[in-house]
């Protein structure tokens, strides 16, 4: 396996720029994601996380600066416009988790896992043994498989949450943009689940790419931030920005003028907790 030291970065900025409405998410933001590397980003409520991570993902253009999403070019003016062959890189590379979920039309929990799957196959294309058996492996990693079968229309809040984070598993990126992954969720599946994307960065899982996966996740818990992710961004809504090492990052003082609330910090057994005053 080759180092991540020596992959290209998975998001690359260089002076990004965003805005919704009247709300500055970020101002001139230079920033990256490495393979091997696990960001949190962290603000208020109506910041722009959630529009932070669409642009990152390449489903929104940013007013100004320059994005590198997966090794192309997609976030530059004028916009280019993008071959079939990047379009397709970015589909099997990048996975995203949205915060909601839609089920117009009845379907068993496996054959949404297996949407997961369509990046990798052609337009005429049928699902394979091998695709089933990765649907399969990715339901039994969210402890779902017993409900294979079952209508996706009678899932649990949670349930359905977990049938979301198997489809990203079963798609097999390198990059995981997540938005609230952790919604729906009762205290063990939270563990669960960011446990399991902690060894998805940690060793190379995926058949379809060499290399380290990375990790982008909007969270707002700031104790589970610290534990699970090695980096923090935080957001403070009128464009300022603040990056870096999650130790460094993620301090009582940085979230109390974060949220606009006073926290301190609680070590126990070297997890860092953070509580309001």
């Amino acid at each position: 396996m080759r180092s991540a030291l020596h992959e290209a970065p998975l998001i690359f900025t260089r002076n990004l720029s965003l805005r919704i409405g009247n709300t500055n998410v970020c101002h001139a933001l230079n920033w990256q994601v490495n393979p091997g590397e696990r960001w949190a980003i962290l603000g208020k409520n109506g910041v722009g996380k959630s529009t932070l991570l669409t642009t990152l993902a390449g489903l929104r253009r940013p007013q100004h600066g320059e994005l590198n999403l997966c090794g192309v070019q997609i976030g530059v003016s004028p916009a280019p416009t993008l071959s079939r062959q990047a379009q397709q890189q970015i589909a099997k590379r990048r996975g995203y988790l949205a915060q909601h979920h839609s089920d117009p039309f009845s379907s068993t929990v496996l054959e949404t896992a297996l949407i997961g799957r369509h990046p990798h196959l052609g337009r005429w294309d049928w699902e394979s043994a091998r695709d089933r058996d990765i649907a399969y492996a990715a339901l039994n990693e969210v402890d779902l498989a017993g409900l294979a079968d079952r209508d996706v229309q009678t899932l649990s809040g949670g349930e359905r949450q977990r049938l979301a984070i198997a489809q990203l598993f079963t798609q097999q990126p390198q990059l995981f943009l997540l938005d609230e992954p952790l919604t729906h969720l009762d205290l063990s599946h939270q563990v669960a689940v960011m446990e399991l994307f902690k060894q998805k960065t940690q060793a190379n899982d995926c058949s379809t790419h060499t290399g380290l996966s990375g990790l982008v996740a909007v969270l707002h818990d700031p104790g589970f931030a610290v534990r699970y992710c090695d980096h923090a961004l935080l957001l403070f809504g009128n464009g300022e920005w603040l990056a870096g090492p999650a130790r460094d990052i993620i301090t009582a003082k940085n979230l109390t003028r974060l949220y606009g609330h006073p926290l301190r910090e609680i070590v126990s057994d070297n997890d860092r907790w953070f509580i309001p005053c």
